[in-house]
């Protein structure tokens, strides 16, 4: 009856759903010596798990301070914060500049007589432009003169 039970403890073990009571009962019965002769070979496994327990490890792990790490990290948080605040000071002031420059350049003279040149040189322009667009009306006058030649309305 005990060897059906632990049969079936170790067959739940190996599927992983043993409770911890019943690996310890696991345990105790490979650490004694009635073991059933084909459950021999798990021996090892259960006997494994109650020699590393018992040892102990003789590695001194080395404490590093915190305050130095945290040392660091606040000095460069504080060079980022005076980069950023330098770069959005840098960047502002040129915008300012060019937005002062751009209000020079509005058309607003001081001089009477630069102010003639200046429109008379913008509506020569405008004038241009209008003219060529005249010279294209005639294209379109002469199309309908052909056409209507060609197809007599």
């Amino acid at each position: 009856m005990e060897l059906d039970k632990i049969e079936n403890i170790l067959e739940k073990y190996f599927q992983g759903e043993t409770t911890i009571a019943e690996e310890n009962e696991l345990r105790k019965y490979f650490s004694s010596s009635d073991v059933a002769q084909h459950l021999e070979q798990y021996k090892p496994v259960f006997g494994y798990f109650s020699q590393v327990k018992e040892q102990k490890s003789t590695y001194e792990v080395p404490l590093q301070s915190k305050r130095l790490k945290v040392g660091w990290l606040s000095i460069a948080a504080s060079a980022v914060l005076l980069l950023g605040i330098g770069t959005y000071f840098l960047v502002s002031e040129q915008n300012n500049a060019a937005v002062v420059a751009s209000q020079k350049e509005l058309g607003t003279y001081d001089d009477p007589e630069e102010a003639l040149k200046a429109t008379q040189k913008a509506l020569a322009l405008l004038s241009n432009n209008v003219n060529v667009g005249i010279e294209s009306v005639h294209y379109i006058k002469e199309y309908e003169q052909s056409k209507n030649k060609i197809f007599k309305q």
